[in-house]
C-alpha cells in the first residue's frame, strides 16, 4: 500500500484527495481544527495529525509523529492554504507575512523535515493560476503560490532531480476557500473607504467563484493520475481561466499590466 501525507485535508481539494487515497493507501491527514480529529480517526486507512501552518511550532511537531509511524512518504501533498485581499496600498506587513507563512514557508519547512522518508517519493504542491502574474486586490497570494513554486522547484534542482516535485495550477476551483477569505478579510473587504467599489466586487467576485468555479472533482482526477503516472511533468496547469493566465504571462510585463488595467476598470464598473 502506498503512503500519502495531505495537509489542508478536511476541505475542499485535501478533503477530495483523502477520500480517494484511503481507498488504496495509508493516508496521513493534516488538520487545524481539532472537531475534525475524531471523524478523520474514524476513517478506514486514515491517521490523522495536527498542524497549523500559521504555527511553525507545529510543522516539526507533525513530521516527528509522522516519522514515528512510518519510515516512507510516497507522496506529500501539501494543500493547505488561504487568500489575504486587499489593496496594497494599505496592506499591512504582518498579513503579508501571515500569508506566506500558510502558503509559502509552512510547506516548504514541513517537506524539509519530511525528506529522509521520501526518497523516490513525489511532493505535489497545489498552486495557483495566481502563480502566473498579477491579479489585483489579491497580490499577497499571487506572489506566495510563485514563491512556493520557485523555492520547490529550486530545492528539487538542487538535489538533482532526487525529489520529484509538482506542481498544479488549477484556476477557480469552487471550494470553501472563498468562504473563508471573505470572513478573512472582513476588515479589508468593509472598512477600506478608497477602495470600497473594488472591495465589494472583490467580495461578490469570491461568493460567485465558490459556487461556479471549476468542480473539485476534476482537479481530483488530475493528481490522481500525476501519481499514477511514470514520469509526470513537473507543472500542470488546469482549467481554461488558467491556461489564458499562463498565455498572457508571457506577454511583456508593460502589456501585462495594462491589460490588467483595463480588465479591472471593466469589471469596477459593472459594480
Amino acid at each position: 500500500m502506498k503512503t500519502y501525507v495531505i495537509t489542508g485535508a478536511t476541505s475542499g481539494i485535501g478533503r477530495a484527495l483523502l477520500e480517494e487515497f484511503s481507498k488504496e493507501g495509508v493516508v496521513f491527514a493534516g488538520y487545524r481544527n481539532p472537531k475534525y480529529e475524531a471523524e478523520l480517526a474514524s476513517m478506514k486507512n486514515v491517521i490523522p495529525f495536527f498542524i497549523d501552518m500559521e504555527k511553525p511550532y507545529t510543522i516539526k511537531g507533525a513530521a516527528d509523529f509522522i516519522k514515528q509511524k512510518t519510515d516512507k512518504i510516497d507522496v506529500l501533498i501539501n494543500g493547505a492554504g488561504c487568500v489575504i485581499a486587499g489593496a496594497m496600498e494599505h496592506m499591512g506587513a504582518s498579513r503579508l507575512r501571515r500569508q506566506f507563512e500558510v502558503n509559502t514557508f509552512s510547506h516548504l519547512e514541513f517537506t524539509q523535515n519530511l525528506l529522509p522518508l521520501l526518497e523516490n517519493g513525489r511532493v505535489i504542491n497545489i498552486s495557483s493560476m495566481a502563480s502566473f502574474g498579477i491579479f489585483p486586490f489579491v497580490a499577497p497570494y499571487c506572489a506566495s503560490k510563485r514563491a512556493l513554486d520557485i523555492l520547490f522547484s529550486a530545492m528539487s534542482v538542487e538535489m538533482q532531480g532526487k525529489l520529484k516535485v509538482i506542481s498544479v495550477k488549477p484556476g477557480v476551483i469552487a471550494t470553501p476557500l472563498w468562504e473563508k477569505s471573505i470572513d478573512l478579510n472582513k476588515n479589508a473587504l468593509e472598512n477600506d473607504t478608497k477602495y470600497s467599489k473594488e472591495m465589494h466586487f472583490m467580495e461578490a467576485n469570491a461568493l460567485k467563484n465558490g459556487k461556479k468555479g471549476l468542480p473539485v472533482s476534476k482537479v481530483t482526477a488530475l493528481i490522481k493520475k500525476i501519481t499514477a503516472a511514470k514520469d509526470p511533468k513537473i507543472s500542470y496547469t488546469i482549467g481554461l481561466d488558467a491556461f489564458v493566465a499562463e498565455q498572457i504571462s508571457k506577454l511583456p510585463p508593460d502589456i501585462i499590466n495594462k491589460l490588467m488595467q483595463l480588465g479591472l476598470k471593466k469589471r469596477i464598473s459593472s459594480v
